[in-house]
């Protein structure tokens, strides 16, 4: 595992050189708040963003074929989240970027799916967002079922999904309605 408190930033795109293959690799790493200011903002992006874009370009050189990639985005990044807006900006474009880098990985006999968990149990969860969530009647997930939604997305056979993970319910597969097409 690699991790920030390890030394580990996953917007250094130079800091990804030394990761090897692995059969299954969780793209996890995430921060939550306002993105206020540039430097906010960059920081959002640098490790929600960049971080998976990063992860996904190294890994595609170093894993065999049927190995198995899982993005960690969010219910933000399938619907509006008002208060956080930068947040589900990052948020979207992982979702994004999974199905859309889905089918050049799967050329190379590697898989890819996103987890979009609601509100989890983390220090991501500011004490301000607590109380919001507490406020609306939205029950805090628990790790453990996001880490058992990223098992069940990685088994799945197919690549480029999108899970939904809420609290007491099991992984939704989303579905996407298409853009209707040309006339």
């Amino acid at each position: 595992m690699l991790d920030l408190l390890d030394g580990f930033d996953v917007s250094d795109p130079d800091g990804w050189d030394a990761v090897g293959p692995v059969g299954l690799a969780c793209l996890n790493a995430g921060i939550g708040g306002s993105g206020d200011g540039v430097a906010g903002y960059r920081r959002m992006v640098g490790v929600n963003v960049d971080g998976v874009v990063f992860g996904v370009r190294r890994l595609q050189e170093v894993m065999e074929p049927g190995s198995v990639i899982v993005a960690t985005a969010s219910l933000a990044g399938l619907v509006p989240m008002p208060h956080d807006p930068i947040y589900t900006l990052t948020k979207h474009a992982v979702v994004g970027y999974v199905r859309s880098v889905a089918p050049s990985l799967a050329e190379r006999g590697i898989r890819i799916k996103a987890v979009c968990p609601g509100f989890t149990d983390t220090p991501i969860v500011a004490p301000e967002l607590r109380e919001w969530v507490a406020g609306q009647g939205i029950a805090l997930m628990q790790p453990e079922q996001v880490a058992e939604a990223i098992l069940h997305a990685a088994r799945a056979d197919e690549t480029g999904e999108v899970w939904a993970v809420q609290p007491g319910r099991e992984p939704v597969r989303y579905e996407f309605r298409g853009a209707p097409g040309p006339r």
